[in-house]
C-alpha cells in the first residue's frame, strides 16, 4: 500500500492495518502461555475461595468454574476467529457492526475499562512489592517520614512508579515483547505454585480437609439460588477481553493455532489453577489453623527469606503479565483508533498508562466496593457489544467481511453518516436493560446476569433488525483475497 493511498483512508495507520503474512507467527503455545499468563494472578486464585465463602463445597466451586470458562470459551473462539480471518484490531474489525464512526462508541467504553484495570491492578503491584520490601527491610515503612503527595507517602509513590516502569517497559517494546513474556512468565508461575502444592500434600498427606467440606449455604439458600450469580462472576473477569481477543489472534499462524491454544489455555489453566489453589489453601487450614487465601498473607507465614523472595517474584510476574496482556493491549489500539495520525501501538499504551496514574487508584481502592461495582457496570455494558459483533459477523455478513471498506469514511460501512442504528438499537436496548436491574430491586437479576441477559438480547435483536431493515450488501470476494490484495503492495 503506498503512502498517498494510505492518506485517503479513514483511521488508518500501520498498527491498524491487517497485518501482514510474515508478523502470523503466533502459534498454539503463545496463545496457551498468554492465557497461562492471564489466568495465573492473586484475583483468579481466590475466585475459587470466594465461591467456598459463598458456601459452595470445593467440588461445587471447580465445578462452577468449570461450567463458566468452558461458557466463556465459545464467544472467544468466535470474535478469535474474526480477527485470524480479517487481520485486523477490535477497533477496525468493530467497525463493520457499528460503521466506522458509531464504532467509536464501544471502543471508548473498552478503552475505559481497561485503563481503570490497569490502573487498579499496577497499585496492586506496588502493594506486592510493599509488602514483602517491609517484610525483608523493617525499616522501610519509615522511609520518606511524614511525605504524602496526592494522599500516598514515598514508599508507596517509589513502588507504584516501579510498577508502572515494569509494565509500561514491557509494552514499548510491541505486541512481539508480550508474546516473549508470556512464553515463560506464564510456566514459570505454574511451576512455582507446584511447590506450594508439594507442601500442601506434604502437610495435609493429600488434598487436605477442604476437599472433604460440604456445602456450607446460609439459611434459605443452596447450591441452586447461587450457582448462576456465582456463574456471572466467574465469567464477567474476563468479559471484556471477549470483544478485544481479535488484538492477538489477528496475529494467529493458523484458525486452528487460536482455537487449540484458547481451547487448552482457558479453560484449562483456569480450571487447574483453581485446583491448585484450593489444595494450597487447605494445606494452610492444616498448618496454621485457618485457611488463607491471600497468597501474599500465605508467604508471611513461612518466615522464610528464600521463599519471601521467590514467592514475591512469582507474584509480581503474575499480574504484571495480566495487567499487560489483558488491560493495556486494548486501550493501546483504541486510542490509536482515535489519534492515527499521532500515535501508534507503543505510544498510546504509552498515554493509557499514563492516564491510569491520574485515576489515582489508591484513592479508588479505599473502597474498593464502589470502584468495582463502577467497573462491573462499565463492563456490563459490553456484553451487548459482543452480542452485536457475533450476530454481525455470523448471522448478517456470514464471515464475509470487505477489509478495506473498513476504513472507507463513506464505504460499504457508512451506514447513516457513519453510524449503525441497528446495532446502536440493540446496544441501547441491551444496556437499558440492565440498568431496569439496577434501578428496580425487584428486578435486579435483571443486572445481576446483565452479561448473559445483554449480549443474547443485543444478538437477536440486531440479527432482526437487520432482517426486515437491511443494509446495502457490496458484492465482495473471499475475505482473504481482500486482505492479501490489500496487502500485495506492502
Amino acid at each position: 500500500m503506498t503512502h498517498s493511498s494510505e492518506e485517503t483512508l479513514y483511521k488508518y495507520n500501520a498498527d491498524l492495518a491487517p497485518v501482514k503474512a510474515s508478523q502470523k507467527t503466533w502459534t498454539a503455545y503463545n496463545f496457551l502461555t498468554v492465557w497461562m499468563g492471564m489466568v495465573h494472578n492473586i484475583i483468579s486464585y481466590e475466585v475459587a475461595g470466594g465461591l467456598i465463602l459463598l458456601g459452595m463445597s470445593a467440588w461445587e466451586a471447580i465445578f462452577t468454574i468449570i461450567v463458566g470458562n468452558l461458557i466463556l470459551l465459545v464467544p472467544m473462539l468466535l470474535n478469535g476467529y474474526q480477527g485470524t480471518r480479517l487481520r485486523v484490531p477490535f477497533p477496525v474489525l468493530i467497525r463493520s457492526s457499528f460503521g466506522v464512526k458509531g464504532a467509536v462508541i464501544p471502543v471508548i467504553l473498552r478503552a475505559v475499562v481497561g485503563i481503570g484495570w490497569f490502573s487498579v491492578q499496577t497499585y496492586f503491584i506496588a502493594t506486592i512489592f510493599n509488602s514483602l520490601l517491609a517484610l525483608l527491610w523493617h525499616g522501610w515503612t519509615h522511609v520518606g517520614g511524614s511525605f504524602n503527595f496526592l494522599g500516598m507517602n514515598l514508599t508507596g509513590w517509589i513502588t507504584f512508579m516501579l510498577s508502572w516502569f515494569l509494565n509500561v517497559l514491557i509494552l514499548r517494546h510491541g505486541m512481539n515483547s508480550i508474546k516473549r513474556f508470556e512464553a515463560w512468565a506464564g510456566p514459570l508461575v505454574l511451576i512455582l505454585a507446584l511447590g506450594l502444592i508439594i507442601w500442601s500434600v506434604r502437610v495435609s498427606h493429600g488434598f487436605g480437609p477442604l476437599f472433604h467440606q460440604g456445602a456450607h449455604f446460609p439459611k434459605g439458600q443452596n447450591l441452586s439460588t447461587v450457582f448462576v450469580p456465582a456463574l456471572t462472576g466467574v465469567i464477567s473477569s474476563w468479559a471484556t477481553l471477549v470483544l478485544n481477543i481479535g488484538d492477538f489472534t489477528r496475529f494467529s499462524e493458523t484458525q486452528r493455532a487460536q482455537i487449540v491454544g484458547q481451547s487448552l489455555g482457558l479453560p484449562g489453566t483456569a480450571i487447574v489453577f483453581s485446583f491448585m489453589s484450593i489444595m494450597i489453601t487447605s494445606g494452610s487450614l492444616v498448618a496454621f489453623g485457618h485457611a488463607i487465601w491471600n497468597p501474599i498473607t500465605l508467604l508471611t507465614h513461612f518466615h522464610n527469606i528464600v521463599i519471601l523472595a521467590l514467592g514475591g517474584f512469582a507474584l509480581v510476574i503474575a499480574t504484571i503479565s495480566v495487567n499487560v496482556s489483558a488491560n493495556i493491549v486494548s486501550p493501546a489500539y483504541d486510542i490509536t483508533n482515535l489519534f492515527p495520525r499521532h500515535l501508534n501501538f507503543v505510544s498510546a499504551g504509552i498515554v493509557a498508562a499514563t492516564l491510569a496514574i491520574f485515576l489515582m487508584p489508591w484513592k479508588l481502592m479505599q473502597n474498593p466496593t464502589t470502584l468495582f461495582t463502577f467497573l462491573g457496570a462499565i463492563g456490563g455494558l459490553l456484553g451487548p457489544v459482543a452480542g452485536v459483533m457475533i450476530a454481525d459477523f455470523w448471522l448478517i455478513h456470514h464471515r464475509r467481511i470487505h477489509v478495506m471498506a473498513l476504513y472507507q469514511r463513506d464505504g460499504a460501512y457508512s451506514y447513516w453518516h457513519g453510524f449503525n442504528l441497528r446495532a446502536l438499537a440493540a446496544l441501547g436496548l441491551g444496556v437499558s436493560t440492565s440498568a431496569i436491574g439496577y434501578f428496580n430491586t425487584s428486578l435486579h437479576w435483571l443486572y445481576a446476569y446483565s452479561w448473559f441477559i445483554g449480549l443474547g438480547l443485543a444478538l437477536v435483536v440486531y440479527w432482526v433488525l437487520s432482517r426486515i431493515w437491511p443494509g446495502e450488501a457490496p458484492e465482495l470476494s473471499s475475505t482473504n483475497e481482500m486482505v492479501n490484495a490489500a496487502l500485495s503492495n506492502e
